[in-house]
C-alpha cells in the first residue's frame, strides 16, 4: 500500500500505455487503441494488420513550423491597427454623407462605405490566410503595407464632429 504522501506525487492513469515517454521500449497499445503521429510504426501491433497504412504521417520539413511569440504579438498589435482602420472609415465616411448626395445616388454611397469598412478586414484575413506556410517577415510586411494603403483619409483629413 502506498504511503499517503506518495499520493500528491502521482496521477490516475499514469500507467496508460499511451503516454509512454519513449516509443521503442514501450509495450504494445491495448485492444482499441490505436498510434498517431512520429514513432507510431514500433507501436503496431503484431497480430493486426498494417497499422501504418491508414495512419498519415506528415514529415516535419512539410509542417509549418509555428509562429514565435513576437510574431504573435505583431499579428495582434496589426488586428488592432485594422480594427481602428475599420472604424475610422466608419466614422469618416458618415462624415462625407452630405457631401456625398451631391455627386453620388444614396445607394452607391452605401455601397462604397460599406465597402471601404470591410476592406481592412478582408485584407487582414486575406494576408493571414495566404501567408500560413510563408516567412513571418513577409506576413508582417504585407500587413504593414496594407495598414498603410488603407488609411482612412475623410476621417484623417476631416475627423468627425457628433
Amino acid at each position: 500500500m502506498a504511503r499517503p504522501d506518495d499520493d500528491a506525487l502521482a496521477w490516475e492513469g499514469d500507467d496508460d500505455p499511451t503516454l509512454a515517454v519513449n516509443p521503442a521500449a514501450a509495450t504494445p497499445l491495448p485492444e482499441g487503441y490505436r498510434a498517431v503521429g512520429r514513432g507510431s510504426d514500433s507501436l503496431a501491433q503484431p497480430g493486426a494488420a498494417d497499422a501504418s497504412a491508414d495512419v498519415s504521417l506528415i514529415d516535419d520539413a512539410e509542417r509549418a513550423p509555428g509562429m514565435s511569440n513576437a510574431a504573435l504579438v505583431g499579428v495582434g498589435v496589426f488586428a488592432g491597427v485594422y480594427l481602428l482602420l475599420s472604424l475610422g472609415w466608419l466614422l469618416g465616411a458618415g462624415r462625407l454623407q452630405l457631401l456625398a448626395q451631391l455627386f453620388l445616388d444614396p445607394v452607391a454611397f452605401q455601397v462604397t462605405m460599406w465597402m471601404a469598412v470591410l476592406a481592412p478586414p478582408i485584407w487582414f484575413a486575406t494576408v493571414f490566410l495566404l501567408t500560413r506556410s510563408s516567412r513571418t517577415w513577409v506576413r508582417l510586411s504585407l500587413l504593414a503595407a496594407g495598414a498603410v494603403l488603407l488609411v482612412p483619409w475623410p476621417f484623417v483629413l476631416a475627423g468627425v464632429t457628433l
